[in-house]
């Protein structure tokens, strides 16, 4: 039997899209901190809150724009994200104080809440059904390549050129990610307009409750992922090997890139359980190793266990919350679990912090060792266990209607 094609036009155009959209996302996230210090003098507390305006901006818009897809259809939201998304970058050359930055920093997250949510339902409608696992996996490879290389074009340019070519940077990326995003056809992904009249407003509307118990799992895991992303560079100084410091995400990349092609697969084949319980626990191991690292082979192995470890999680859970909810709701699932999500990076980036400043890195990494662990038996309970249950319920359901 023939396979349902995946490399498709609108999925390569779409993953494209993605790969921009994230790419504008961490040039800006590693470099305005430093431009809002440099240029503008602010504090150090204020430059924070260039981050923290505009994932909490993100994280707002998502369930709204996922009520939305549901409403408009996939490509008006599509669009019209990316272009608030791409007017957003242009407006970056205007204020010159750190008040006028985060208006542009709010608007720029609502256009980036919107777009991820859009480009996430799309692509999850674009991919055939029997081979989700495989193409959420190929997809996901979009964000971690822009999570790779966007901090290092972003801290070239603006080293190399300044904050005014960096910005005309920014905007040519975004705008690519427009571009991309148009070429995907209209017809393909367009979702059914809801043909109700009219739906009241509740809070329980804006999130899709299916995907919530695997997006609070994601949530959990990615407090650790945010302790990479902000302090791993600062525990390379501390263990002295600034020098391959760049190279760990590097290295993250290249693991994670060798081991979709399988990963993917076994997903769609064996279910996720099979997938996520070994993948914790290499993140988990990969975790350790770090903490305990003392030359550049240690370290950069952590860095391939991490990545095929909690690079393969990320769009595992995020095929759960898909799978699990109905088609029509897949934009609000793509919504919830992205916004869920979100929130664990935003806490843990300040919870960490916070705690970091209290102990080492290297007792900090042991301790999320053995908090990755704690989340191999969230993961049982609240997707695992509770999967089982509903199965089980379908089954007497079924066998009483045969009765």
């Amino acid at each position: 039997m023939t396979k349902p094609k995946l490399w498709t036009k609108n999925f390569i155009s779409i993953s494209f899209s993605n790969l921009f959209l994230f790419l504008t996302f961490y040039i800006l996230l590693v470099t305005l901190p430093s431009y809002a210090l440099d240029e503008l003098h602010s504090s150090s507390s204020m430059a924070g809150l260039m981050t923290t305006i505009f994932l909490l901006s993100a994280i707002i818009s998502r369930p709204l724009a996922g009520q939305w897809l549901e409403r408009a259809g996939n490509k008006k939201v599509l669009l019209t994200a990316l272009i608030i998304f791409a007017a957003a970058s242009l407006l970056y050359f205007l204020p010159k104080t750190i008040g006028g930055f985060f208006v542009i920093r709010l608007l720029h997250g609502v256009g980036f809440g919107m777009a991820t949510t859009a480009v996430g339902t799309i692509v999850a409608d674009i991919i055939p059904a029997s081979r989700r696992g495989e193409g959420m996996g190929y997809f996901a490879m979009s964000t971690n390549l822009a999570m790779v290389f966007g901090p290092f074009i972003g801290l070239m340019a603006m080293h190399q050129w300044g904050a005014k070519p960096l910005f005309i940077l920014s905007v040519i990326v975004a705008f690519c990610s427009l571009i991309t995003g148009l070429i995907v056809k209209h017809n393909t992904f367009e979702t059914p307009v809801q043909t109700k009249a009219h739906s009241s407003f509740s809070i329980s509307s804006l999130f899709e409750s299916s995907a919530v118990p695997i997006s609070i799992v994601g949530s959990f895991m990615a407090i650790v992922y945010s302790a990479l992303l902000s302090f791993v560079s600062i525990y390379a100084s501390e263990i002295h090997l600034e020098n391959i410091a760049s190279l760990f995400f590097v290295v993250y990349a290249v693991l994670l890139l060798a081991s979709r092609p399988f990963t993917g697969k076994w997903l769609d084949q064996y279910g996720p359980n099979v997938i996520s319980f070994p993948c914790i626990v290499l993140f988990a191991i990969g975790m350790f190793i770090l903490s305990q690292s003392n030359g550049a082979f240690t370290f950069l192995l952590s860095a391939g266990l991490i990545g095929i470890g909690w690079g393969t999680l990320f769009p595992t859970f995020q095929t759960i919350a898909i799978q699990d909810a109905e088609p029509r709701k897949r934009g609000l699932a793509t919504a919830t679990f992205l916004s869920i999500y979100d929130t664990g990076i935003a806490l843990g980036s300040f919870i960490v912090g916070v705690i970091a400043s209290k102990m080492e890195y290297s007792t900090l990494y042991c301790f999320f060792a053995f908090y990755i662990l704690i989340g191999l038996i969230l993961f049982y309970f609240l997707h695992t266990k509770r999967s089982s249950s509903a199965k089980e319920k379908t089954q007497h359901q079924t066998k009483a209607q045969e009765i």
